[in-house]
């Protein structure tokens, strides 16, 4: 297809006042108009005739088989042109769930391939497509562009985002520390699983010394303890329509996967069952818990088949059908979220009711605009309003927080940046507390 640039309307706009001056010096000169406007209408059409021809100028695109989800990728286009050269303007046409790129430009001459990259960034776990990418080039006077269409139609599996998990296994887990026993001294004396006899030395619980290993090996060792494994965890994510909304470009349900597969990656290294549940208007999965490292496949896999609801979440449904799934006290991880009181209490009723037999840990992301609302300068009448709407909706947030502490519930409330620190941290002190047990 071919249409006129900016720069040919420009050459139009400012040509017509001069082109109308002849005329009104004499009406016999009103010829000149249509000289001008033949030249200008010529000018374009050598400049689309000499511009390079659609069939001259070739495009394919590398798109990657996956991506994760709120991470940056990149796809690959090259363009080569059989004669000539041009300066080509590249967009790529991408599914909603990709974020929107601006166009770019690449210089293309014959028989030189030249490449460049598109950035690719998921905002919600699926399968996008990449549909097409459009090139437009214009002339050598540059009046008149041509435009083609490439189609591509290409699939991007987008996967939970394992890099944080990958960090954190490195940080617990791979660090010189891990193998001076360092990361694990913090679960070491606190316990009541034997782990090993050591030697007494002055400092240590008397009470620890074992005195029939004592008499066996004639000098006095102590006990040491560890935290109690092979516990039952489960992480539950809620998939209601809450948990589709974005926080920082990414649904809440995306941040939850992956702080629940981090907790479930740990739990596994030290020893215990980890199990995951998906719920919304009714129980959508479940994977029984399972214990060892081959486990972490099976959670990445249920995790990655989440959908995302639209529906309510039911609280009654979900929570009883777990509840009555676990035949044993376990650790039991709920990922969920909430507007005010008034919509969680229905949540809350059934919260308390699982917390009787199970350890709940209630985790749910803290909006920072919405705290950064809250705390903001008001400047106008327009800032008051916000400030009041999200300094109300902090205060809700509190109180509810503050009944699922006296309930028993454990809540770790933070920002996606933080929470999944502070999970990790809050499982490794009820490991530590024995409070599964």
């Amino acid at each position: 297809m071919i249409h006129p640039t900016r720069r040919a309307l420009l050459l139009v706009a400012a040509g017509f006042p001069v082109a109308l001056l002849p005329a009104l010096v004499h009406p016999g000169l009103w010829g000149v108009w249509l000289v001008v406007a033949a030249l200008t209408l010529a000018a374009i059409g050598a400049d689309a005739i000499l511009a390079l021809t659609p069939g001259a100028l070739a495009a394919s695109m590398e798109v990657p088989e996956s991506l994760f989800v709120g991470e940056a990728g990149a796809a690959r286009v090259v363009l080569s042109a059989a004669r000539g050269a041009a300066t080509v303007e590249v967009l790529a046409d991408l599914h909603a769930d990709l974020d929107p790129q601006p166009p770019a430009e690449l210089r293309v001459r014959a028989g030189e391939p030249a490449a460049l990259e598109i950035a690719l960034r998921a905002r919600r776990r699926g399968r996008p497509t990449v549909d097409a990418i459009w090139l437009r080039w214009p002339g050598p006077l540059g009046l008149a562009a041509r435009r083609k269409r490439v189609a591509i139609d290409r699939a991007v599996a987008v996967l939970p985002n394992l890099r944080p998990v990958r960090a954190a296994a490195f940080r617990y887990f791979g660090a010189r520390e891990l193998s001076a026993g360092v990361q694990v001294e913090r679960f070491l004396g606190d316990g009541s699983e034997f782990d090993a006899l050591r030697e007494w030395v002055p400092g240590l619980d008397p009470r620890a010394i074992s005195w029939k290993a004592t008499a066996r090996h004639r000098k006095l060792l102590a006990q040491e303890f560890r935290a109690e494994r092979n516990h039952q965890v489960v992480l539950a994510l809620d998939t209601g329509h809450l948990m589709a909304e974005p926080l920082e470009g990414v649904p809440r349900l995306d941040h939850a996967v992956t702080s629940a597969l981090l907790l479930g990656y740990v739990s596994l290294r030290l020893g215990d069952r980890v199990g995951l549940y998906g719920f919304d208007r009714a129980a959508r999965a479940w994977t029984e818990p399972q214990g060892g490292l081959g486990a972490f496949p099976r959670l990445q896999a249920a995790s990655a088949g989440l959908a995302y609801s639209t529906e309510e979440t039911n609280f009654t449904v979900g929570l009883a059908e777990l509840s009555a799934r676990l035949r044993r006290r376990s650790l039991v991880v709920v990922f969920t979220e909430f507007v005010d009181t008034v919509t969680a209490e229905l949540m809350l009723e059934n919260l308390s009711r699982l917390a009787r037999r199970q350890l709940v840990v209630f985790v749910s992301l803290r909006d920072p605009g919405v705290e950064g609302l809250a705390g903001a300068a008001a400047r106008r009448l327009g800032d008051v309003y916000r400030a009041v709407v999200a300094s109300e909706l902090v205060r809700e947030r509190e109180r509810v927080l503050a009944r699922l502490r006296r309930m028993g519930v454990h809540c770790v409330d933070a920002p996606p940046a933080a929470v999944s620190t502070r999970l990790v941290n809050r499982y490794l002190d009820i490991k530590r507390r024995e409070l599964i047990a």
